[in-house]
């Protein structure tokens, strides 16, 4: 088994920064839900589109130390070191923003994942990480990869024409407000469903660390 990863929205959660920083810049009311869909929805249903990639840049690459794992990925990875099975994050990230200042997005994304990956709960997994520049170089590391199984939460991406045929597909959709766009397409609504789905598969019924 090798797992592949999406990073973005799928291990970090952005949802509380985006709308904090939201809030600061007077871009929406307070009462908007906190989450990352529902300050970008308001945006643009203001005809502020532009003001939504700004911010994006600004979180991605300013704020980025305010995000936080969902719910249950430490416990993913720290079975995953238990067990040994090897993990590949693997996303799809634009070097720089496409307005505003212009952040390094790669270098705030390996900065949280070094401080992540090396808390003592998830130290020792074998992790690889991989951030491309196109969906196509992304669907390619991923085969390279010889990943067994990805977990991504975007439904187009797993259902790219050029998705690898044998890699077994989760789309991680935590507000349950995607349709499968394929059958074969499996939906995990929680880090504990995914693991689960991956890790219940022949694990050990009691396991120590």
């Amino acid at each position: 088994m090798h797992v592949g990863l999406d990073f973005d929205n799928t291990i970090v959660s952005y949802d509380r920064v985006f709308h904090r920083v939201a809030v600061e810049q007077g871009l929406v009311p307070p009462h908007i839900p906190a989450t990352k869909n529902d300050v970008r929805d308001f945006l643009r249903d203001e005809g502020r589109e532009h003001a939504w990639i700004e911010l994006q840049g600004y979180v991605y690459g300013a704020r980025y130390r305010e995000a936080v794992p969902f719910p249950g990925v430490t416990e993913f990875f720290r079975r995953c070191r238990v067990q040994a099975v090897p993990v590949s994050i693997v996303s799809h990230r634009t070097r720089y923003p496409f307005a505003g200042r212009r952040y390094d997005l790669h270098q705030a994304a390996h900065e949280w994942l070094r401080e992540f990956l090396g808390a003592e709960s998830v130290k020792g997994t074998s992790v690889s990480v991989f951030l491309e520049l196109t969906k196509s170089s992304k669907l390619e590391r991923i085969a390279s990869e010889e990943c067994t199984v990805f977990v991504d939460d975007l439904p187009e991406f797993l259902a790219e024409p050029g998705f690898p045929p044998d890699v077994e597909r989760i789309l991680f959709d935590p507000y349950d407000v995607h349709e499968l766009p394929e059958p074969c397409i499996q939906r995990a609504r929680s880090w504990q469903e995914i693991e689960r789905m991956i890790l219940g598969r022949g694990a050990p019924a009691a396991w120590t660390f």
